[in-house]
């Protein structure tokens, strides 16, 4: 048995590789995130008064259904291939194989999706003084909501085309991030500070890292079983 180090780090590195080598699930947020952010001032208005008031709620609603996309993938390939069961029964903790992949998701999605985001933004009318809340709330936000995700993507694992369960099961529990990084972006936009609500969603990030591995390691096993 590979040291827990050594494991984690060879985890990782075929977490990257994966995910690098399916370069459609890797692309696929990302271009919906820019198509949906580029049709809204056509489809609504192009007045920039009207988009500056819309752009927060707008980017992060955009930007919570990009990463929910990727979810339904998060443990299916492992599990059709029998990878998640050698997983499980390798000796070593599943709570930081969750961890890994949640990462890794992060990584590949929700932080791809921050640095895009003043680029959209700006296609959004949204005030330039804002980008910088826009970005960070949204690291901070998309990492939550890769780890929130994956406890779906752990539910619902075992079923063939549980793209749409994932849904109704994550989404009431992505409001409160959705809530507080739209408000982040519109605090300073208002010319207020942002400063409690991103540290709000610094909470929610330190807290679904933590404790959504326990319900996904729990879901995941489940599935396994049955």
């Amino acid at each position: 048995m590979p040291s827990f180090g050594l494991f984690l780090s060879q985890m990782f590195r075929r977490e990257l590789l994966l995910s690098f080598r399916n370069r459609s699930e890797l692309m696929n947020p990302l271009i919906f995130f820019f198509c949906i952010v580029m049709f809204v001032p056509l489809g609504i208005s192009p007045d920039e008064r009207l988009l500056s008031q819309l752009a927060p709620g707008m980017v992060w609603i955009i930007a919570l259904l990009a990463v929910l996309l990727s979810l339904d993938s998060l443990f299916y390939s492992d599990y059709e291939d029998g990878s998640l069961e050698q997983m499980v029964v390798s000796g070593q903790p599943l709570y930081w194989v969750v961890i890994v992949k949640s990462l890794v998701h992060w990584l590949i999605t929700g932080v791809p999706l921050s640095i895009l985001a003043p680029v959209l933004g700006l296609m959004m009318s949204l005030p330039s003084e804002s980008y910088l809340v826009l970005v960070v709330s949204l690291l901070l936000g998309s990492g939550s909501l890769s780890f929130i995700g994956a406890i779906g993507a752990a539910l619902t694992v075992s079923l063939r085309r549980g793209g749409v369960l994932v849904s109704l099961i994550i989404i009431p529990l992505y409001v409160p991030v959705l809530i507080f990084g739209s408000g982040a972006v519109t605090a300073v936009i208002d010319g207020y500070s942002a400063s409690g609500q991103l540290a709000i969603l610094a909470a929610f990030f330190m807290g679904a890292a933590a404790l959504a591995p326990f319900a996904c390691s729990g879901a995941l096993k489940l599935s396994l079983n049955h």
